[in-house]
């Protein structure tokens, strides 16, 4: 898979989480994002606490 597309599938998996607004997110921050998420937090405040 290339980056483009992983990139792709990331920002896909963090709107399905319900974070909205994810274009402009890097993929360190998706993916620490996301991580919250899995452990319990709303996907909004894991998206203001990852764009910290």
């Amino acid at each position: 898979m290339t980056d483009r597309q992983e990139l792709h599938e990331l920002r896909q998996r963090a709107h399905d989480a319900g974070i909205e607004g994810n274009s402009k997110m890097s993929e360190q921050q998706l993916r620490a994002a996301l991580q919250k998420i899995d452990q319990g937090m709303s996907p909004q405040r894991a998206k203001q606490e990852t764009r910290r």
